[in-house]
Parts: structure tokens; C-alpha cells; sequence
């Protein structure tokens, strides 16, 4: 039985979220749906990020085995077809034979997110529900300083969702970068896993900083109270974007990663 790698992007604003649901519409069931269509087949896919309502991917990946060797091509182009029929706003990008031992979720050995603020008086008009509208002046360079405080390894209990169902809480952040462009303020964050909430959260705490209302001590003060408490406001799922997946064999460097309003121009937990 064939395993196929399913490179994807959808846009979260019309789900509950990528994980299968009974009673509201999910990523995985849109997917699944129009693989049943294409080839009679019932299936599950495992994904290698369960993202969370209302958060965006531009490069999840997935797996899914079939019974009948398609062409990676064929499977892409039919499951597309069938999404579009149904108004779903998911894309199968590429579709790629892979080995059994691959693993969308276990052999994952980083993922990357993006967040966006679109920092001005003036709200969103094309881009409402990709960013977070947030009218008051930032200091992008004082939040990046600020970022320091979390990389590498903690106990982010601070900033995980008192739903989250990891087993433990310490993580290791590789990167937060905190850069402005314009108008828009770009978080871009790298792990192996991530908790539940955990990039929304960081992103919250870190707008505290840029407001004035929050120093990098603050932050680390934050960070080491390991109470959920004291986070800042959760930043909303508009802004965040999945935007890459490392695997061993074919390991993304995270500063190419480009962001979704300008690609010719940047865990398994909702992060």
C-alpha cells in the first residue's frame, strides 16, 4: 500500500481547526472528502501540525496511504478538483511517493511559524483575517530584544494553553525573530514541537513589549513564574501561518521561509 506525502495550504478562516470533527468543519475532513471522491477510498491522514481555528498553513504537510500506486500528479490534480467543488480554500500542492517509514507527525524534526501584525491607524481591508490588527505604534526592535529572554530551553507553562495535553512543558525554541516591513510586523519562530497556543501566547506577551506596557524583564519575569496567569493577551489565529516542516532527509533552512503576501518576496500541538 502506497504512502503518499500531501504538501498543502489552506486558508484556516472557514475551519475549526485541521483535526477531524464531528459537528464542524476541519482541514482533515476537507481533504479526506475529496480523497474518498477521487478514489473510493475511506481514510485518516495524520498531519505534521494540528493547527488550531482559524490558523493558516502555506506548507503542512500530511501523509495518507492509498490502495492503488497513482501518480503523485494525478492524486494532486484530483484532490484539488474536488476540493474546489466543494468551496473548500485547501490546496494540495504536491503529492510525493514516499517510503512506509515516513511519518507526517513523528519524523518531523522542526516547524516553523509565521505571525503577522499589520501595524497602522488604519484597520485590514485585504488582508482581514491573515493578520492581527493591532493601531497602536510598535517597537518591533524592542520586541525582537525582547524575544531573547525565550529561546532556547524552558519550561513554557507561561505559555501553553491550560487545554494543552503535552505531557511536559519544557520546550526548545530555536528561534523569534521579531522584524518590521512596512507596516507589518513579522514573528517568525522555529522548534521541534510546539505547545498548545504556545507561538499565539509568546506573540501576545511580546506585543506587551512593543506597546511599552511590558520591558524584557517582564517578559523573563513571565517566562519563570510558570503561570499561566501571567501571559500576556493570546494573540488571535489570524495572524498565524504554518510555514514549513523540516525532515531529516530534506531539512528547510528557516531564513528562506517567505511570508504568504509575498512568497516571491516567510509539535504537533495548536501552536
Amino acid at each position: 500500500m502506497p504512502r503518499f506525502r500531501l504538501d498543502i495550504e489552506y486558508d484556516g478562516s472557514q475551519f475549526a481547526g485541521w483535526q477531524h470533527q464531528a459537528d464542524q468543519p476541519s482541514v482533515q475532513q476537507a481533504i479526506e472528502q475529496a480523497v474518498e471522491k477521487f478514489c473510493g477510498e475511506e481514510v485518516r491522514l495524520r498531519a505534521a501540525g494540528r493547527t488550531d481555528a482559524g490558523v493558516h498553513a502555506t506548507a503542512q504537510v500530511a501523509h495518507v496511504d492509498l490502495v492503488r500506486n497513482w501518480p503523485g500528479d494525478k492524486v494532486r490534480d484530483a484532490v484539488n478538483a474536488h476540493l474546489q467543488a466543494a468551496g473548500a480554500r485547501v490546496a494540495i500542492l504536491k503529492a510525493t511517493v514516499v517510503d512506509d517509514g515516513f511519518d507526517a507527525r513523528f519524523s518531523a524534526t522542526g516547524r516553523h511559524y509565521l505571525y503577522r501584525i499589520l501595524n497602522r491607524r488604519a484597520p485590514a481591508a485585504l488582508e482581514k483575517g491573515k493578520v492581527w490588527w493591532v493601531p497602536k505604534r510598535l517597537d518591533a526592535g524592542a520586541m525582537h530584544e525582547g524575544a531573547k529572554v525565550l529561546l532556547g530551553r524552558h519550561d513554557f507553562t507561561t505559555f501553553r494553553s491550560t487545554q494543552c495535553q503535552a505531557e511536559s512543558p519544557v520546550r526548545t525554541l530555536d528561534r523569534l525573530d521579531v522584524t518590521r516591513v512596512g507596516d507589518m510586523i513579522e514573528v517568525r519562530t522555529s522548534a521541534r514541537s510546539f505547545l498548545h497556543n504556545q507561538v499565539r501566547s509568546m506573540v501576545g506577551s511580546l506585543r506587551r513589549i512593543g506597546d511599552g506596557s511590558w520591558s524584557a524583564d517582564d517578559l523573563k519575569g513571565a517566562l519563570e513564574a510558570r503561570d499561566r496567569a501571567a501571559c500576556g493577551q493570546v494573540a488571535p489565529p489570524d495572524g498565524l501561518f504554518l510555514v514549513g516542516v523540516d525532515y531529516p532527509q530534506l531539512a528547510d533552512h528557516a531564513d528562506q521561509l517567505t511570508s504568504p503576501s509575498a512568497r516571491s518576496s516567510d509539535q504537533f500541538a495548536p501552536p
